[in-house]
């Protein structure tokens, strides 16, 4: 072995101990960063919520809870959702409340049936854009073929909340035999998306005014139900899907490798991003693969079934798209490998503190 191996594999096993290593919360007090997505989220949510509500059905970390009772098997999923602006290209925060949640339950593999929506008010948020959130979420839950049963309000004092916030949960029911799963993924699985990726992240960034940069975006948000149980449907090999949402491509990626063990090994070139959206992210010094959408969804299929699912996703609007992007691989384990446009090879890590204001 040669010296510059010796170091590239003493710079592995490293990586390999601080990733095995028992999460602990290093600060104090929450940060923004606790809520990005990224490294900080995973260890919150691993040092603190898993360990101590751990169980069976918590422990697999997946987008929807799987429940057996007797004979009927469900999914249940809970979202909260902060959007700033409220109003945006494409969309509002209620029907991204609503496709959020569905987008959940449908790559658990369940067909969704019903919601919750629980709303958070600040004194002074004017009645006729509450109106107008209710108005898009009830459009977008006959889009997906879902009903809102129940639900709560509080209003909080001026100043307390920014506007509105909506927390959901959602049931849905699982008709599929066996589970889907990022642990499952295995060397020789092909990994694919459905679509261009980083739409609604880089459309609520230029939303807010704040970046003088035009673009002509929208947000991708959108119900994935459908599109979804036809690519289950057509190719039985799929093994995992999780919608891309906060902390984009890349965590979906690095929670495949790290849940399965595996190496996920990504060409840059094969990734679908919008010309606006490269542009705008490029200005902003943002790589793509962090920005999320709402709309898009990363498939984990046997290599062997990829042509299939490719066919299966490009068979439907929402994946007219779609591409294959990369390989799941034995080694080396736990990590996101891109192959670069120029020809060299980088990690791609979760994201390391908080770069992206909140999107979603």
């Amino acid at each position: 072995m040669s010296t510059r191996d010796s170091r590239e594999q003493l710079v592995l096993d490293r990586i390999d101990r601080v990733r095995r290593a028992r999460p602990r919360v290093r600060e104090e007090r929450i940060t923004l960063a606790h809520g990005s997505g990224g490294k900080a989220t995973q260890t919150l949510v691993e040092a603190i919520f898993l360990d101590a509500f751990r169980n069976p059905l918590l422990e697999p970390l997946e987008d929807a809870a799987q429940l057996d009772l007797g004979s009927t098997r469900l999914a249940l999923t809970t979202d909260s959702f902060v959007v700033s602006p409220l109003f945006f290209p494409g969309g509002t925060i209620g029907d991204l409340a609503v496709n959020g949640t569905v987008n959940d339950l449908a790559v658990s593999g369940a067909t969704p049936k019903y919601l919750t929506a629980g709303f958070i008010l600040e004194e002074g948020f004017p009645v006729a854009d509450l109106t107008r959130v209710v108005q898009s979420m009830r459009a977008a839950a006959r889009v997906a073929g879902v009903e809102v049963v129940t639900g709560d309000t509080k209003v909080v004092q001026r100043g307390k909340a920014d506007g509105c916030y909506i927390n959901t949960a959602g049931v849905g029911v699982l008709n599929r035999p066996g589970q889907l799963g990022v642990a499952t993924a295995r060397a020789g699985d092909a990994v694919l998306v459905s679509g261009p990726i980083g739409e609604h992240g880089i459309t609520i960034m230029l939303a807010r005014g704040e970046l003088d940069i035009d673009a002509d975006l929208v947000s991708d948000t959108a119900p994935v139900n459908d599109l979804v149980a036809g690519l289950l449907a057509a190719v039985p090999g799929v093994r995992a899907l999780r919608d891309a949402t906060r902390g984009g491509v890349a965590t979906i990626l690095n929670e495949i490798a790290r849940a399965a063990d595996v190496a996920v090994v990504v060409d840059e070139d094969a990734i679908p991003v919008r010309d606006e959206v490269r542009g705008a992210a490029e200005l902003l010094g943002i790589d793509p693969l962090y920005v999320a959408c709402e709309g898009r969804i990363v498939v984990v299929v046997d290599g062997a079934e990829a042509d299939a699912a490719l066919a299966a996703l490009r068979s439907h609007p929402l994946g007219a798209q779609a591409a294959m992007i990369g390989r799941v691989k034995a080694d080396p384990p736990g990590l996101v490998l891109l192959n670069t446009t120029f020809g060299g090879t980088r990690i791609v890590d979760l994201l390391v503190g908080d770069p992206l204001p909140r999107i979603c």
